[in-house]
């Protein structure tokens, strides 16, 4: 999945997925909290690979909250006649979306920011640490 994709949540927290990433997400897909502020949206078989991947973990308590972070807040998402989701309160409050959001593709997953939050973020990212990054991960 790729691309950037600017929408609107309305008043019942219904968001329109934007439609080139509805046909790389397919009819079953997840979504739940991720990392930086903004919730991760998963394909049925990317979903199933997180799961797969997260039940090796073992109990730790670094497990636990691994588990209770991905899974506690997950839902199935449900997409309406006209292509939307309804995003529950209690993810919008986390990733703070009231109004203007921005949809990325990320590979494997999409993600859901808030518009101002994603520009924030993406305007600190430049090609000198996108740089040392690569070199620090042996890319």
């Amino acid at each position: 999945m790729k691309g950037e994709y600017k929408h609107s949540i309305d008043a019942k927290g219904r968001l329109a997925m934007p439609a080139k990433l509805r046909e790389e997400l397919g009819e079953h897909f997840t979504v739940t909290k991720g990392l930086d502020g903004c919730l991760s949206v998963y394909p049925e078989a990317e979903w199933k690979r997180l799961e797969d991947k997260i039940r090796t973990l073992g109990n730790g308590e670094k497990a636990r909250r691994v588990k209770r972070y991905y899974f506690a807040n997950a839902f199935d998402a449900q997409l309406d006649a006209q292509g939307r989701i309804l995003i529950p309160a209690n993810l919008r409050t986390f990733a703070e979306l009231q109004k203007d959001v921005t949809v990325i593709g990320q590979l494997d997953h999409a993600e859901i920011w808030n518009s101002d939050k994603w520009r924030a973020y993406n305007d600190e990212i430049d090609a000198e640490i996108v740089a040392a990054d690569v070199e620090d991960i042996d890319f």
